[in-house]
């Protein structure tokens, strides 16, 4: 009995609440509900804004990747048309060289046409302390043999020491065991010019007449004794001349005329008179 009467009166006080708010509600001033929504609004539009900006930046994101992809797709357009530049440009340089070593070839004939000969070029260097030797690209297959005589547009290289099928090696006049007969073109005085240790750009002249009048600048070519090399072939000039107590000692030096580190197109004479 106690409980029933208990919830009755439970239930009248929640229907006067209920009254109460619903009456309120009807009679709030309209002023005050838009108060109320300024709250919320302040309350909810920085949100909102938050919201919106970050939608905004997702997006632009989105562009930054694709702009990033496309200039990632650019860059490896230029990285192909570049290699493809460097393909050209090494293609015109061997071309070029090939250009300039037979024009090489076809002064060289044309300046020792009296020889017969044959083109070739080096293929490799052995510059040592006692030796100088250099690799050239023709060998017994195309008929050199030993003691062959090699020359370069500017004169004297040396002779052919050894032949493969292939390749010939070639002992250079600036190599210690090399001696030519030669002679000073303007006196016609017969000399000897060998390489040294001293200086391996320069030969050196022994045996020099004692009536021998020899000076800077006069030209040394080859006599053409001793079997091996022709009569005439340039060798160098009188760089410097040094005098001994004792005159049939005397010696000069012979600066070569040709640069042997640059030495790159030879003639081999197979023939000559």
């Amino acid at each position: 009995m106690y409980k029933n009467k208990k919830k009755g009166i439970f239930g009248i006080i929640l229907t006067i609440i209920i009254l109460i708010c619903i009456v309120v509600v009807t009679n709030t001033d309209v002023a005050k509900m838009s108060y109320l929504e300024n709250v919320v609004s302040t309350i909810v539009m920085p949100i909102q804004n938050g919201l919106t900006y970050l939608k905004n930046k997702i997006a632009g994101n989105d562009s930054f990747f694709q702009n990033i992809d496309n200039l990632q797709k650019e860059n490896e357009e230029l990285k192909a048309k570049n290699s493809k530049l460097e393909q050209d440009l090494r293609e015109f340089e061997i071309i070029k060289s090939e250009n300039e070593t037979l024009k090489e070839y076809v002064n060289l004939k044309d300046k020792y046409q009296d020889y017969e000969s044959l083109p070739a070029y080096v293929i490799n260097k052995d510059i040592g302390n006692y030796s100088n030797t250099v690799v050239i690209n023709v060998g017994k297959k195309d008929g050199i043999q030993e003691n062959m005589t090699v020359i370069a547009d500017e004169g004297l290289v040396g002779h052919v020491i050894s032949v493969t099928d292939t390749t010939a090696k070639v002992q250079t006049i600036v190599d210690t065991a090399t001696a030519v007969t030669s002679t000073i073109s303007t006196t016609k005085d017969t000399i000897i010019v060998q390489g040294t240790l001293d200086d391996r750009t320069l030969l050196k002249a022994t045996y020099i007449p004692t009536d021998a009048s020899i000076l800077q600048g006069d030209s040394v070519e080859t006599s053409g004794i001793g079997g091996i090399y022709p009569k005439g072939i340039h060798i160098g000039t009188i760089k410097d001349i040094y005098s001994t107590k004792n005159i049939t000692d005397r010696y000069a030096t012979v600066e070569p005329a040709v640069d042997f580190s640059k030495l790159a197109t030879v003639l081999v004479i197979t023939k000559h008179n």
